[in-house]
């Protein structure tokens, strides 16, 4: 998937600023985002309404001077004084109802509804303004020619009806900032907004169906009172215009307010697939495609609590063993398999013990098995577990290695290395053993683990406790070098022969050759 050439707008616009945008700006941001829009659009809604009434539509002519006092004084007033006040004191009316979201109150169930409810509160308020204004007009043409009452009624409804639609949706846009805010703790019980099947039938009715009834409420009158034929083409061509471009822009609107969530879910899922998990989309849409953002939002806070559990496993058992586990159903039993055993055990833990707190010998420990884990990782090796001050290393299980004794042999050489530099407190032996183990789960149903049990893992803790007393701190089985591919072996030399505790046949030793060069640290 490629990555979105859309910037990022966590609102589906920068026009509505971020989610963490400071109480006091974002009140200003919405007020402003609510005012300069729907004036700006009920006023564009009158001047079509005059237009209509004194040019367009067929019908007696009120440009004449006995309509001189309505056209000239109660049309700028009106508008003056309903529209306008109307508007400003409907959006400051509906601001402070919503003063919860700009002041970063927590949202209550009725503060969710009033919010989701704001865009049709507002339109509300606009559909009663024209109202008025159509009981007004309609009356005072009326009582000056009765005859200009159709024409009057059916323009400022067609204007009234066109202005409420883009106001319920550039106010629905203006309002997503407060939207967010109720979202944040889930979508009410009982939905307040129409869903995307209401608004698409209510978009189509406001941008087509009420003007083609426009259009067609012409052609009917016209056979009532039949008008030149010149004036009936301008109706029908200057009608036929505002229907294209009123439903191009109600259609555009719409499309964007439903395709603003779904980009916001694309950019998501393109963080997921990119491996970031903390993906999280902000939820400001009360439809269909607010569930589809909740909805990426707990898939993501899955994700990031699966890859938190798949973390807390590997760290447990071994990312190896962890990726085994999540590959195939695990099951108890196990298999042969040829392995090398790297085994380390803490020289001297009674004493370190004894003289540090139980805090410092913590620590101690840490750093000692952080160098251990670290090298074993390096060398394709995975810690099985850890025992006290001691620490079980295979190589060869789960994961197959071709030269698995090798890699125990150069693990257990670089660990010796690392931890006289890096952890000169402490002193290990560490043993190195190769041979045939059952490797798998051990334990019971409910509970088991990953483990290797056979003569290999005896052999190797044995050599630990010879490798205590040997030069370096280091030994190995004859076996397991045997076993190593020839650039690993320039790097050993066999020792004396030795009856390993417990077992009946003598053990060939071998040490690093560097151990031999240097000086005897040996208990």
């Amino acid at each position: 998937m490629q990555r979105s050439d859309v910037p990022s707008a966590p609102l589906g616009s920068w026009l509505l600023g971020s989610t963490d945008e400071n109480p006091r700006r974002r009140r200003i941001r919405v007020q402003l985002l609510l005012t300069a829009p729907l004036l700006i659009t009920n006023l564009i809604g009158a001047g079509l309404a005059i237009i209509l009434i004194g040019i367009v539509v067929p019908g007696p002519s009120i440009m004449r001077s006995e309509f001189a006092l309505i056209n000239f004084i109660a049309v700028p007033v009106f508008i003056v004084c309903v529209f306008i006040v109307g508007l400003l004191w409907g959006t400051k009316r509906l601001m402070h109802d919503l003063r919860w979201a700009t002041e970063d109150a927590p949202p209550r169930e009725e503060n969710q509804r009033a919010a989701l409810r704001g865009p049709w509160r507002l339109t509300r308020v606009q559909l009663v303004l024209w109202t008025v204004a159509l009981a007004t007009f309609t009356t005072l043409y009326g009582i000056v020619d009765a005859d200009t009452i159709p024409k009057v009624l059916f323009t400022i409804a067609f204007s009234g009806i066109t202005t409420c639609a883009f106001c319920y949706l550039l106010s629905e846009f203006a309002l997503r900032p407060i939207a967010a805010r109720a979202l944040e703790s889930g979508a009410p019980r009982k939905s307040a907004v129409l869903g995307l099947t209401g608004r698409t039938i209510l978009i189509w009715v406001l941008g087509s169906g009420v003007p083609v009834a426009g259009l067609m409420i012409v052609a009917i009158f016209s056979y009532i009172r039949p008008p030149r034929w010149q004036d009936l083409a301008i109706s029908i061509l200057v009608i036929g215009g505002i229907t294209l471009c009123v439903g191009l822009g109600l259609t555009y609107i719409n499309i964007r307010s439903a395709a603003a969530p779904i980009r916001s879910v694309r950019r998501g899922m393109e963080q997921v697939t990119h491996g970031d998990f903390s993906a999280q989309v902000v939820v400001y849409d009360g439809t269909e495609l607010g569930l589809l953002q909740t909805g990426f939002n707990r898939m993501a806070e899955g994700l990031r609590e699966r890859e938190r559990i798949r973390d807390l496993f590997g760290r447990h058992v071994g990312y190896e063993v962890a990726a085994n586990a999540m590959r195939r159903n695990p099951e108890l039993g196990g298999e042969e398999r040829d392995v090398s055993v790297l085994f380390v055990d803490v020289i001297g833990s009674t004493t370190i013990a004894a003289t540090n707190s139980p805090t410092d010998v913590v620590t101690l420990l840490n750093r000692f098995f952080d160098v251990i884990v670290d090298e074993v990782d390096a060398h394709g090796g995975f810690v099985n577990k850890f025992e006290g001050d001691a620490a079980l290393a295979i190589f060869g299980a789960p994961t197959r290695i071709g030269d698995h004794a090798g890699c125990a042999l150069a693990a257990a050489r670089k660990v010796q290395v690392r931890l006289c530099a890096e952890v000169p407190e402490v002193r290990a032996g560490i043993g190195i053993a190769s041979g045939i183990a059952v490797a798998g789960n051990v334990g019971a149903r409910e509970r088991f683990e990953y483990t290797v049990i056979g003569d290999p893992v005896n052999e190797a803790a044995r050599l630990s406790e010879v490798a205590k007393n040997v030069p370096g701190n280091v030994a190995a089985s004859g076996r397991a070098l045997a076993s190593a591919s020839e650039s690993e072996r320039t790097h050993w030399v066999t020792a004396d022969s030795i009856v390993l505790r417990g077992r009946t046949q003598p053990t060939v030793l071998a040490v690093p050759v560097t151990s031999l060069e240097a000086p005897n640290t040996s208990a």
